[in-house]
């Protein structure tokens, strides 16, 4: 009867460390199996140096979505970012995207800047004004050669 128990404890214990372990995986893999609803939008630019994909959409420093897919528009040779945003959050056709920096490190991230206009931007749509990475290596090139 003894032994019954000791099993039963360490079966239990053994079950709650896989279950810990489970949710740590898929937290720590920024795995949604229960994923809020969102909806896409679109932004095109210049320049998008060091941005990846899966980095965060913000406004006004609060986390509203993440970037879901980076490609190249061969037409134009711009970026083109497809960004999922929570579907709570709507944005105005006048706002404004732009390419920010966070931290020392340098991780890129996406600053969304509300406008003022009454009309929405729809699931799917675009932002249209676009503001792009800033490189350091030009701005300290165009400082130094530009300088006589």
């Amino acid at each position: 009867m003894k032994r019954f128990n000791v099993e039963t404890t360490v079966g239990i214990f053994m079950v709650i460390g896989f279950i810990c372990f489970a949710w740590m995986s898929v937290r720590l893999g920024d795995v949604n199996l229960f994923a809020n609803d969102t909806y896409t939008v679109e932004a095109r630019f210049d320049s998008i140096s060091g941005l990846k994909v899966g980095a965060v959409v913000e406004i006004s420093g609060v986390q509203v979505g993440k970037v879901e897919s980076i490609r190249l528009d061969q037409e134009y040779y711009q970026a083109v970012i497809v960004m999922e945003i929570e579907e709570g959050v709507a944005l105005q056709e006048d706002s404004i995207a732009s390419v920010r920096t966070s931290g020392i490190i340098g991780d890129k991230f996406i600053k969304i800047s509300p406008g003022g206009m009454d009309d929405l931007i729809e699931a799917g749509g675009e932002i249209e004004e676009t503001e792009s990475s800033i490189s350091l290596e030009e701005l300290v090139s165009k400082y130094i050669f530009e300088k006589e």
